[in-house]
């Protein structure tokens, strides 16, 4: 790289054309440097730049970089070529992206800028499409042009690529886009009648009668679309990170998403997994203020990240430091509730993010912006760039974590977790069509359900990829209503050398583009679980009707209910009508557990109503697979991970309550060393502070 990045680069986003006020740049640089931040990232617009046809106004980005060198500072560009120059979208009017009714892109402002050329969302060049070649020729030629001025440059760490990396699904139906779909679905098919076999469409006589789906329901064309818009969105996001990289080979390549694959990875292609294997480091967005601030959530993203990167370094890349004001995601939540963020808030979201492995942080606004709906928000610093309580704790945990002697910790990556949480990106686009017209959460709820269940008992749970199942002793699958047959193949060899899986309902009830089974289990997944199909009832409005009886317990159900024959597995468990609801088998030298509702739905649904929930289903997993907590606290409230560098570890003990809670602290079954070193805070007393951490290396 041009320029070697800090050990732990933290600071926030600053320049944003806007914002701030050209007169306190060189305060605004003297101070973050003197609080300890060492890098900043800024968004260089397009359309702010290029103002005119090969006119180009640089000025205003230079002095960043000038600065940042001056100051010590490193700088991460935010290429946003998301922002087209006005002049480009009046001429290429024919590329806007558009609806499904033909409406275009309108060309506007961004909530997070007072600068024009952005499009409805993210995912384009402004409102125009990448698929349109003279766009494309565009877009590169601009990110040739800004990786070649700043190439070598002082201040330069790298660029972060497709900011918030994801797209709009009502968008694009446009013809450059249909066009690559067609070209795409040639790819994959060869032939039309080989396309009809599986669409059962037959009267295609040529290519070009086919069009991009208007309906969202459960079919192979809808699934091949939506497959067809991650693949072309990621192929431009690589064209963008190839273009960059031979302007200036040097240089990181950074991006960050918003931790969206359990909520948004069909529809606006947020595959935290593929976005991560293309770049040097990946991140995400996550704000409390946005998602809310429940203490699980505190831990959700940056373990989901942790999981999509495999092993890369990764950043909490846009984390709250401020208020948030009058947006819909914080009506009716108490004015404690993250709205207006504290030091002690500051302080808890940093130390989760660190204990789930982010090795690096920015705060989304280094000062408040002045313009648009988010006038004030997020920044740690006043809305003049003076220091702020906030911004004092924001300086006093970026200087810790890049002090010498915290260098060891921050080597130190968390260990593997307990038990793995399966993610089947294939699962997910079949239920964004199944569910559409019922509006159902299913997918969502079943995914969360299962973090918090295990999560809640103070089980590292992780999250994993199908295709990263090998690296795993225990797999958790909470909605696999769809299993690809090569994925149901892999899953029964896995089972069979040993592994133990854990399968709500319907494993595999749906196969390869979306068709269902004539009979249940299929795929061969009946002999893994050793059962097959008694009844099955998809009706995930009144599945709460339904109980799952366990050791006496009523446990209040989820999503699809399914019952077995036992062939070859034991009962464990039935429902309240008494049909078989719990089955265990062994396969070969593996073990499965499979019970018949999407339990995790429920529990999850539960907790959020303040209703008995499904926590003794959770346990029982645990016991099953003889799983015991890697860190156990005593006290469930306190978090615990444990990092390792070779024969170093350290254990991180994060408190998201807001009160002092007592830990008692093992470390696999062996109680901590009482004269072991802490980092950050203390365990004299036996206690983990409100909203704090302490830091343990032994």
């Amino acid at each position: 790289m041009a320029k070697d990045h800090p050990r732990v680069p933290y600071g926030a986003v600053y320049f944003r054309k806007s914002n701030p006020p050209r007169e306190d740049w060189d305060r605004d640089y003297a101070v973050a440097a003197e609080d300890g931040l060492n890098t900043f990232r800024h968004w260089f617009m397009w359309s702010a730049i290029e103002r005119a046809p090969g006119r180009f106004d640089w000025d205003d980005c230079d002095r960043q970089l000038d600065l940042a060198a001056a100051h010590g500072l490193s700088t991460v560009i935010a290429e946003f070529t998301m922002a087209a120059p006005d002049w480009l979208t009046r001429r290429m009017d024919h590329a806007r992206m558009r609806t499904a009714d033909g409406r275009p892109m309108a060309s506007q402002l961004s909530p997070s800028t007072a600068v024009g050329g952005f499009g409805e969302g993210l995912g384009g060049a402004g409102p125009l499409t990448l698929n349109d070649p003279a766009v494309h020729d565009a877009v590169m030629g601009f990110l040739t042009r800004l990786a070649e001025r700043y190439r070598g440059h002082p201040g330069l760490m790298g660029y972060d690529v497709n900011n918030e990396v994801n797209y709009q699904p009502q968008f694009d139906f446009s013809d450059p886009t249909a066009a690559a779909f067609r070209r795409w679905l040639q790819d994959k098919y060869g032939s039309l009648d080989a396309l009809a076999e599986v669409w059962h469409r037959y009267s295609y006589a040529e290519w070009d009668d086919i069009m991009p789906p208007r309906q969202i329901q459960p079919y192979a064309e809808c699934l091949d679309w939506m497959t067809f818009r991650e693949d072309n969105f990621y192929t431009h996001v690589e064209d963008k990170i190839r273009t960059i990289r031979a302007a200036d080979p040097d240089a990181a390549i950074v991006s960050h998403g918003i931790a969206g694959a359990v909520t948004a990875l069909a529809g606006h292609g947020c595959n935290d997994w593929r976005a991560a294997g293309q770049v040097d480091i990946y991140g995400y967005t996550w704000i409390a203020a946005r998602k809310g601030n429940q203490p699980w959530r505190n831990f959700y993203a940056g373990d989901l990240i942790r999981g999509a990167s495999r092993g890369k370094p990764f950043w909490h890349a846009e984390r709250q430091g401020g208020p948030l004001w009058m947006q819909p995601q914080v009506l009716g939540r108490a004015k404690d509730d993250a709205r207006v963020a504290t030091p002690e808030d500051i302080r808890l979201w940093s130390m989760a993010s660190f204990a789930a492995g982010a090795r690096g942080m920015m705060n989304l606004r280094y000062r408040p912006l002045l313009d648009g709906p988010l006038f004030g928000a997020f920044g740690a610093y006043g809305m003049d760039g003076s220091r702020t309580p906030r911004s004092d704790m924001q300086a006093a945990i970026g200087r810790w974590a890049n002090e010498p002697g915290q260098a060891d910790l921050m080597a130190a990556r968390p260990v593997r977790g307990e038990v793995g949480i399966l993610m089947i990106p294939e699962a997910q686009r079949f239920d964004r069509l199944l569910s559409s017209e019922g509006s159902f959460t299913t997918y969502q709820d079943a995914m969360w359900g299962a973090y918090r269940g295990f999560f809640d008992l103070g089980i590292q749970p992780d999250w994993v990829h199908s295709d990263d199942i090998d690296g795993y002793d225990v797999i958790y699958a909470p909605y696999p209503i769809l299993i690809p047959d090569a994925l149901a193949g892999r899953l029964a060899n896995w089972v069979a050398r040993g592994g133990r899986l854990i399968s709500e309902a319907c494993p595999g009830y749906f196969g390869d583009m979306g068709r269902a089974g004539a009979r249940q289990p299929r795929a061969g997944l009946d002999a893994v679980f050793g059962v097959t199909e008694d009844e099955v009832e998809f009706m995930p409005d009144i599945a709460h009707h339904t109980a799952l009886v366990l050791d006496e317990q009523r446990l209040t159900c989820g999503g699809f209910i399914q019952s077995y024959h036992a062939a070859g597995a034991n009962v464990l468990g039935r429902f309240d009508d008494g049909r078989i609801a719990l089955t265990a088998s062994d396969h070969g030298d593996g073990r499965t557990l499979l019970v018949g509702s999407h339990v995790s739905a429920g529990h999850f649904r539960a907790l959020e109503a303040g209703q008995p929930d499904a926590a003794a289903w959770f346990r029982k997993c645990l016991d099953w697979a003889g799983i015991r907590p890697v860190v156990g606290t005593g006290n469930n409230m306190v978090k615990g991970r444990l990092h390792r560098d070779g024969d170093r570890r350290f254990t991180w003990l994060v408190n998201p309550t807001d009160q002092p809670q007592p830990v008692s602290v093992t470390v696999g079954g062996v109680p901590l060393d009482a004269a072991a070193t802490c980092l950050w805070g203390d365990l004299a007393t036996g206690t983990v502070p409100a909203l704090d951490a302490v830091i343990v290396a032994h």
